[in-house]
């Protein structure tokens, strides 16, 4: 029965990275014909990757008997996850189908640095050492799900204003023909990347004060300058003063489409570069696959 379930996550897994490679490829397409006909079959295939993603975090949920939050290839998954729902609900809400090309190919190579790293014996549930079994981590991971896939997505937009305002600032009007055409105007990309910050900011505060209420339950302590700690608060701060400085002084337009890319370069430090490269607490995880966000 179990290895039933596993093949099947196994083969949804590939029917996901399938899906979203293909509808990064329509989405880059779309962006570069305008035929309406790729964007669709863009939006469709991320349809179908984000169900069969929903079917393979589900699929490792019923074969772990647990949230499939504690390694670093269930937290990947589940990033990935939180990345294209968001995005899901931003091209239906603002119709703003545009920014798939920028949003889909980080999930295709958070996808690709799963396949290359990661041996199989990594991505199969395996029994958690005692310091993970908390409903508190569950919170600390699901926050971080939905506020990590946020940043992502401002990111996407902060490249978009980047590469608009770049073309508007050479004096010359932008092509109707040309990739730039598809992108709406600065002030929507602009106030929607602020809006989006808005949403993420809160879970990442909840994301670290879940994260400190568990390591206390682990490890009898609330904060430690553990590496990943470091990083979260540093993440935190950039993503404050974003904020801050926007509502207190006004920044908007390419000072603040830089921030949204420096923060989510902190974002990918906190979890690749910490858990990789950094001793610590959560290091353990190198040489068994719990790696914790």
């Amino acid at each position: 029965m179990d290895q039933g379930l596993q093949n099947l996550e196994t083969s949804s897994f590939y029917v996901m990275l399938m899906a979203y490679t293909l509808c990064m490829l329509f989405y880059w397409a779309w962006i570069g014909t305008k035929k309406e006909l790729m964007g669709r079959f863009a939006t469709y295939l991320t349809i179908v990757g984000l169900v069969a993603n929903t079917a393979a975090i589900i699929l490792r949920m019923i074969i772990a008997g647990r949230p499939p939050l504690s390694n670093s290839y269930e937290f990947l998954l589940s990033f990935v996850w939180g990345i294209i729902f968001v995005y899901l609900f931003i091209e239906y809400r603002y119709k703003l189908r545009s920014l798939g090309a920028f949003v889909m190919p980080i999930a295709f190579l958070i996808l690709m640095f799963i396949i290359m790293s990661m041996g199989p014996e990594e991505r199969i549930a395996q029994a958690i050492p005692p310091a993970l079994k908390s409903k508190w981590l569950t919170f600390h991971v699901v926050t971080a799900m939905f506020s990590y896939g946020a940043f992502a997505i401002s990111f996407g937009l902060g490249i978009m204003y980047l590469l608009k305002i770049g073309e508007e600032g050479k004096g010359k009007k932008s092509n109707p023909h040309g990739i730039i055409s598809r992108f709406p105007a600065l002030d929507i990309i602009d106030e929607l990347s602020y809006k989006v910050i808005g949403f993420a900011f809160p879970l990442l505060t909840l994301c670290i004060i879940t994260g400190a209420i568990w390591a206390n339950y682990a490890w009898g302590t609330y904060w430690s300058w553990d590496p990943k700690e470091t990083w979260s608060l540093i993440t935190w701060i950039i993503y404050a003063a974003y904020l801050h400085a926007r509502l207190m002084y006004g920044w908007k337009g390419k000072r603040a489409a830089w921030m949204t890319v420096f923060g989510f370069a902190a974002v990918l430090f906190t979890f690749f570069g910490v858990n990789y490269f950094l001793p610590g607490l959560h290091s353990y995880a190198i040489s068994q696959p719990n790696i914790l966000v």
